[in-house]
């Protein structure tokens, strides 16, 4: 029998995803099933479409990942010690609750990700 995620998963999911989701009217939305949501880029990189973001629930956490601060480290430069700690890895941030600052900040990069996206023509 599957083991449900704590409440604080679905909600930090919920905020998580409603990041993400603002951006799809430019991405295209590959998954979107309880627990697993992610974006891809309309235009194929090698290919195939590019991952842009995605936000899955997982047994002892909630990973939102942001592909363009992989792609464009510098993207990260200024981020704050906080959102620094949520990090693993090199596009994936780790959350069991909802944390609004942080979320603000990983708002702002998803905006200045998909602004870098289109500046080199993934978006």
């Amino acid at each position: 029998m599957a083991v449900r995620p704590p409440a604080d998963f679905d909600a930090a999911f919920g905020a998580l995803k409603e990041l993400l989701a603002r951006h799809q009217r430019s991405l295209v939305v590959a998954r979107d099933q309880p627990g697993d949501f992610l974006l891809v880029t309309r235009k194929d990189f090698r290919g195939q479409p590019m991952c842009f973001g995605g936000v899955t629930i997982r047994k002892n956490y909630v990973s939102f990942h942001l592909m363009p601060v992989y792609v464009e480290p510098k993207l990260l430069e200024g981020i704050s010690p906080g959102l620094r700690k949520r990090m693993q890895g090199k596009s994936c941030f780790n959350f069991k609750r909802v944390e609004e600052e942080l979320f603000a900040e990983l708002r702002g990069l998803a905006k200045d990700g998909l602004d870098h996206f289109r500046k080199v023509d993934l978006a």
